[in-house]
């Protein structure tokens, strides 16, 4: 179906200034709601102090905030959930913040055929709406306080997507404030109609990350085999339950040969299946290897559909094999939604709240020697922080997509890892910077302290943003940030970025960059 609203608005707002239309929902610093707006963030390690918020509460809104922002010719920073661990939106060049927590609608647009999301909207407003009132959801994230502004731009992936792909394999479109060279700002509606004069627009936002390109104010989500405009089939069907698996391993009693080979069972079992035809492709599982001082290692799985509980067997069996150190474990039946609210997989600690993290996609487990090094680290009593790598189930039907089909490049990986730590306010931030730093480093001594693109690795996922990529004292590899990121796919979205931001408007230090433009110039 051709885009029926293709173009932008015909008279762009252009306010001279934030006291003009754009006053309304400008918070300042002696407002009492500035201090919760810029303390959003979940990272406490970062902060920013911007001469404006503004808390639109719609596009028309956001379109003036951005007109008012550009008149004033402040930085601008766009926050949806406040789940960014990287310093992208608290950052102190900062100085216009548009809050995006208002816009949380979720409902069918009967236009486009597809459910329209604020970009304000949490995952947890997400599933409940599209479950509870249709029962449908997207295969996204197991966190449900994440964000779908930043969460669905960087790709999106979580517990459904071995079967049904990444979020972004469902995203229709995207409607998107920009603005040209001359200032004019100007609302977009760009979808993955190959006839849409904006598809490349809609390309550009299924993976390259926040920031680059303009405010995404609504997404539209229809899967690319629907049809018709029954709202109940225009995404994937949840099952009613979950089964859940936990197992624990507490350090006390975890030896080195044990960890060595929990870590290889968990990794052969995820080469063996993780193909696109894979029978298992129903199942999740998130292997958290945390240090010492978190008290003990955690494999959290979870799987439904037809023989779930012989495939959970099988699956545990296999990971578990030759282990003889003491463990816990537990099983629970769940109706799905429930398993959604319960953060299975994710926690976050009120007084561990400085953070620092780091991705990488895995095209093979980890070798001895990255192993040996992953418990030499974290089986360390001196290190205080709460450090953990989490190896994700990838694959099924992630891989069966073409690299080039979104601008997520990764199609060919089995694990996707997330090595990060977590730290106190009473800690000094170099401490625990440095030693993460040195760990990642020491991981990937191979490719240069990097994960870079071979037959081990391939890359790194933007939704796990680390500017060290970009800081060739931590990246030795000769392999640019973004290649790292976007591969192939990074020269068509500067493309993109010509075209719909020339000025550079929008941008972090991650952010897609011009044509020809040098990193010193970001």
């Amino acid at each position: 179906m051709a885009n029926p609203l293709p173009y932008a608005d015909a008279a762009p707002a252009r306010p001279r200034s934030r006291t003009g239309a754009a006053a309304a929902f400008a918070v300042g610093p002696d407002d009492p709601r500035y201090a919760f707006l810029v303390g959003r963030g979940i990272n406490r390690r970062l902060t920013t102090k911007p001469a404006v918020v503004y808390t639109p509460a719609g596009t028309e809104q956001v379109r003036r905030a951005v007109a008012a922002a550009l008149a004033d010719g402040q930085r601008i920073a766009v926050r949806s959930g406040g789940h960014c661990i990287e310093a992208l939106v608290d950052n102190a060049d900062v100085a216009a913040l548009i809050d995006l927590s208002r816009l949380r609608q979720v409902t069918w647009d009967p236009v486009h055929r597809a459910f329209s999301v604020g970009g304000g909207a949490l995952l947890r407003d997400v599933y409940r709406e599209l479950f509870l009132g249709h029962g449908v959801a997207v295969p996204g994230g197991t966190c449900p306080t994440v964000g779908v502004g930043g969460y669905v731009l960087g790709g999106g992936f979580g517990a459904r997507s071995r079967r049904h792909g990444l979020v972004v394999d469902h995203l229709y479109g995207v409607e998107v404030v920009v603005t040209d060279g001359a200032g004019r700002v100007r609302r977009v509606v760009a979808t993955r109609d190959t006839d849409d004069p904006h598809h490349d627009l809609w390309w550009a936002h299924t993976g390259a990350g926040g920031g680059s390109f303009g405010v995404v104010t609504r997404f539209l989500f229809r899967s690319p085999d629907a049809s018709g405009a029954d709202p109940s089939r225009a995404l994937p069907r949840p099952a009613a339950r979950s089964l859940v698996a936990t197992v624990r391993w507490p350090w006390e009693t975890l030896t080195e040969p044990a960890f060595t080979r929990l870590v290889t069972n968990y990794g052969a079992w995820h080469a063996e299946h993780s193909g696109v035809d894979t029978p298992f492709a129903d199942l999740n599982s998130s292997l958290v290897l945390s240090c010492r001082a978190a008290g003990q290692v955690t494999l959290v799985c979870e799987i439904h559909g037809d023989g779930a509980e012989q495939m959970l067997d099988s699956y545990l069996s296999a990971v578990t094999a030759g282990l003889t150190v003491p463990h816990t474990r537990d099983v629970r039946s769940l109706p799905w939604l429930d398993a959604v609210y319960a953060e299975l997989y994710t926690t976050m600690s009120p007084i561990f709240n400085r953070y620092k993290g780091k991705g990488a996609y895995l095209r093979r487990p980890y070798d001895a020697e990255q192993i040996a090094i992953a418990y030499r680290y974290l089986s360390d009593p001196a290190y205080t922080g709460r450090a953990a790598i989490n190896l994700l189930a990838y694959g099924g039907a992630i891989n069966a997509v073409d690299p080039a089909a979104t601008a997520v490049a990764q199609r060919d990986s089995i694990l996707k890892s997330y090595v990060g730590t977590a730290w106190s306010a009473a800690d000094p931030d170099e401490q625990h910077l440095t030693w993460l730093r040195h760990f990642y480093r020491d991981l990937h001594a191979a490719t240069g302290g990097v994960p870079m693109p071979s037959s081990a690795t391939d890359g790194s996922y933007i939704n796990y943003p680390d500017t060290d990529l970009a800081n060739p004292v931590w990246n030795s590899s000769g392999v640019p940030w973004h290649a790292l990121y976007f591969k192939g796919n990074y020269a068509r979205l500067q493309q993109i970025k010509a075209r719909y931001d020339p000025a550079d408007r929008f941008r972090h230090p991650l952010s897609v960059q011009l044509p020809g433009q040098s990193e010193d110039q970001a």
